[in-house]
């Protein structure tokens, strides 16, 4: 037993994430969640009690004012049971009395049936399994990396700043920097639609199959919906320049602690070395600092995705991939080419580097990236991965990994230009060439700005839909199998920005000029 746990200890970290990645696939695959079990929590003579409903025929909401059903739902409507009980307001809940029909069979063979009613309903939620009750671990992880993703960017980027020498240098690099990122959105977003219009995955999607996706779905994307969005590109080149830079800091606002960054940096380079030596000392020592915690905290990383993604396979399943295996398999197919081909060859022809050598260099950077489905939370592991792996100097990483976790969406764009073209399909909408180079206009200056973090996409998904009069609602078709594409396309978002940060180096003739550029 002892030369086991000595076994998994001495293996290498990126293979422990990867066996965790597996182990917890199969984890909540086993203890997934039911989808003929419910949870209701009441009111019964003043406390709060939970009872678990097993074996229901059909359960009917009634409002307990007027005596009306709101609503029936068979056995196998879980799911719109739950989506419509979270669509009623706080007065509607207080107001419904739930019964549920059942039917067994007794001793003797014959049927009988019954109904139990529970009044002062609190919640109506799925039975939890062991893997949602660790999730928690996992999202304290995410957390972790969150926690420090800020403070991160806001020393190395000072102290990257101040060594470039002047604003020229800066311009230049940035210049460079947004070229790459837009020239691979364009590339991702071809790509999608390409794909779209090849397979055509919404030709594929049977009608009942519509209906039953948009009866399920409907009621989780109203509110975002309802969400006022816009692309705006003066307002957001506007807000980039913070008004108060704590409040920048605070509030998370990536673009905008960048820019704060940048000036300090810049402006370090102006003043007396005497002056400015101590200050740019200690944002180093901090950056320093925040690396240590950053390998600190991955030694968590095994534990916190196992936790998250033996929570989402339980609570999620496979079910969904059989109906929307067309639409999956399409966005899928698109990811692994721009993944392993197109930054593979940006690599190779611009970089001058092995792909192979890039791709091993990235792979934490890659699995922590499916599992967390936020640019922000791989940020720190990116920023340590490049530095430590490719030999990338902090002064690139740390000023282009920061906006490219803004501004670069690979993954995300292709993922909109797919969606759309497929929502337009089922609803028997023929998308012109005109109206898809709408597409790939809204979807390169919708990525810009957009906040990584997970779910992001269904919004600016909506100003590219509006953009070319695809209904809106359609969005309820692909939501069941969002959260695990959102996983695939974040891998290909934090790729992108590794790739560019790789070319900048080597353009700039720093590229493995760097004391941290050691092969691990």
């Amino acid at each position: 037993m002892k030369s086991i746990f000595t076994w998994i200890w001495n293996i290498k970290l990126h293979n422990k994430i990867l066996l965790a990645l597996v182990l917890g696939a199969f984890f909540g695959a086993w203890l997934n969640v039911s989808k003929y079990e419910l949870s209701i929590k009441h009111l019964q003579d003043g406390k709060e009690q939970s009872v678990t409903i097993k074996n229901w025929d059909s359960i009917e909401l009634v409002d307990d004012l007027t005596q009306t059903i709101r609503g029936t739902f068979e056995r196998e409507d879980q799911l719109r049971l739950l989506n419509y009980f979270q669509s009623l307001t706080k007065t509607d809940k207080s107001n419904l009395v739930v019964r549920v029909i059942k039917s067994w069979k007794t001793e003797d063979g014959t049927i009988q049936s019954g109904v139990e009613t529970f009044r002062s309903i609190k919640s109506i939620e799925k039975v939890k399994t062991i893997p949602l009750y660790i999730k928690p671990i996992g999202t304290l992880f995410i957390r972790l990396l969150m926690f420090i993703a800020i403070p991160l960017v806001l020393a190395s980027l000072i102290v990257g700043a101040s060594s470039l020498g002047n604003i020229r240098t800066v311009g230049k690099i940035g210049a460079k920097m947004v070229l790459f990122y837009a020239c691979l959105i364009s590339i991702a977003i071809t790509i999608g639609l390409t794909l779209a219009n090849t397979i055509r995955p919404g030709d594929r999607l049977s009608s009942d199959a519509r209906e039953k996706l948009l009866v399920e779905f409907t009621p989780n994307i109203q509110s975002k919906i309802q969400e006022t969005v816009d692309v705006n590109v003066v307002n957001t080149i506007v807000n980039i320049v913070p008004t108060n830079a704590f409040a920048a800091l605070a509030n998370s606002e990536m673009l905008q602690v960048v820019f704060f960054a940048l000036i300090v940096g810049v402006t370090l380079t102006m003043i007396k070395k005497e002056k400015s030596e101590p200050v740019i000392k200690f944002f180093d020592g901090f950056s320093d600092m925040m690396i240590r915690m950053v390998e600190m905290i991955m030694k968590l990383a095994p534990l916190g995705v196992f936790a998250l993604i033996s929570a989402t396979v339980s609570e999620f399943g496979f079910d969904i991939l059989q109906t929307l295996f067309w639409y999956a398999a399409t966005l899928l197919i698109g990811l692994i080419f721009h993944q392993f081909f197109v930054l593979g060859t940006f690599v190779r022809v611009f970089a001058k580097m092995n792909p192979i050598k890039f791709f091993k260099g990235i792979r934490d950077v890659m699995l922590i990236s499916f599992t967390a489905s936020s640019s922000a939370a791989a940020l720190p592991v990116n920023m340590e991965c490049c530095e430590v792996n490719l030999g990338v100097p902090k002064k690139i990483t740390s000023f282009v990994l920061p906006l490219g976790a803004t501004i670069n969406m690979d993954g995300t764009s292709m993922y909109q230009a797919v969606a759309a073209v497929f929502i337009a399909q089922v609803y028997g909408i023929e998308l012109h060439l005109s109206e898809q180079l709408i597409i790939l206009l809204t979807a390169l200056l919708a990525s810009i700005g957009t906040a990584p973090v997970p779910g992001v996409g269904l919004i600016m998904l909506i100003i590219v839909l509006r953009s070319v009069n695809v209904p809106e609602e359609g969005i309820a078709l692909i939501l069941g199998i969002d959260r695990f594409l959102d996983m695939c396309r974040t891998v290909v978002n934090t790729s992108g920005d590794a790739v560019v940060a790789t070319i900048i180096a080597k353009q700039e003739g720093v590229l493995g000029k760097t004391n941290l550029a050691t092969a691990t």
